[in-house]
């Protein structure tokens, strides 16, 4: 059974993981096998500090051990989730357990800027530790049942959509956005060299060129009802699917627990910089009335 520590306790993805990993106040058909928290830290946060001591307290209704400092929990765990809702702390955040070698889960946004991306991937190489990272909406079982069904065929480009709240804590889609974004990429593959955005009020638009020629757009809601979906335009026809939330957490921690066993990303990392590069370039483009902007990647 893999031991795993938990991180800063501003998320809902703290309680509502150790649930399931856990098996303690949720129904069985969310279970997750093959790990458990077995310590975690609540802390800090630059984002939503108030969010932190409801936090604590349900973690400790849950039973789990908490320490007061992140490094208090090396040498008791196999690995490290990283929950932050702020990206631009993950480097920081994630550092300590990559010297000491631990694997590390961090949670969405990876970072909120490609330099801090590339800098914790080049220090995961330097110690030879591996890191993950991945919104849950990459696993819903729609998408994952269109790609399923796709291995024969192409996807021609796509459309996504779903909320995309905003924060100054992560700027454009990187605090909400980015589930749409890696919805997107989840059906495209990786290849995008430049973008336009258009922000609104009630909505970003951003429509992304690929290296092959293809066409791709993430729609962010802030307006009217904002679900989850997919337009998918393909060789076999056009696939348009709304995308449920209830079983999205119980995937993604599959996810989890397979690369803290293998110690390989279920993603490979230079696909989650480049959807952080494409997050960065749409803010830039966004800021600038829609300019088109190139992928810093």
């Amino acid at each position: 059974m893999l031991r795993l520590g938990m991180l800063d306790f501003d998320t809902s993805h703290v309680v509502e993981f150790t649930k399931r990993l856990n098996h303690k106040g949720i129904t069985e058909d969310q279970w997750v096998e093959g790990a458990r928290v077995v310590v975690a830290c609540p802390g800090e946060s630059r984002i939503m500090p108030e969010r932190i001591p409801g936090y604590t307290r349900a973690m400790q209704e849950l039973g789990v051990p908490l320490v007061d400092k992140p490094t208090d929990m090396i040498g008791k765990i196999d690995g490290i989730m990283v929950e932050s809702q702020q990206g631009s702390v993950h480097l920081e955040r994630a550092r300590p357990f990559l010297e000491a070698g631990i694997p590390c889960w961090i949670d969405k946004p990876f970072t909120c800027s490609t330099a801090d991306a590339q800098r914790i991937v080049e220090l995961a190489a330097r110690k030879n530790v591996s890191v993950f990272s991945s919104s849950s909406l990459r696993y819903a079982p729609e998408v994952v049942n269109l790609i399923t069904s796709l291995k024969q065929g192409k996807t021609l480009g796509a459309l996504t959509y779903g909320p995309a709240s905003l924060h100054d804590g992560n700027p454009g889609l990187f605090h909400y956005g980015i589930h749409a974004v890696e919805m997107l990429y989840t059906l495209m593959g990786p290849g995008c060299l430049r973008l336009t955005c258009t922000h609104e009020q009630g909505a970003d638009v951003t429509t992304g060129q690929w290296k092959d020629g293809r066409l791709a757009t993430v729609r962010g809601l802030r307006s009217g009802k904002t679900p989850f979906g997919f337009v998918a335009f393909t060789d076999q026809g056009v696939h348009a699917v709304s995308v449920g939330t209830s079983f999205i957490y119980r995937e993604l921690l599959k996810k989890i627990v397979e690369f803290f066993s293998t110690r390989k990303a279920p993603v490979d990392i230079t696909v989650t910089v480049e959807i952080v590069a494409f997050i960065e370039a749409a803010w830039k483009s966004a800021q600038n009335h829609g300019t088109g902007e190139k992928l810093p990647v």
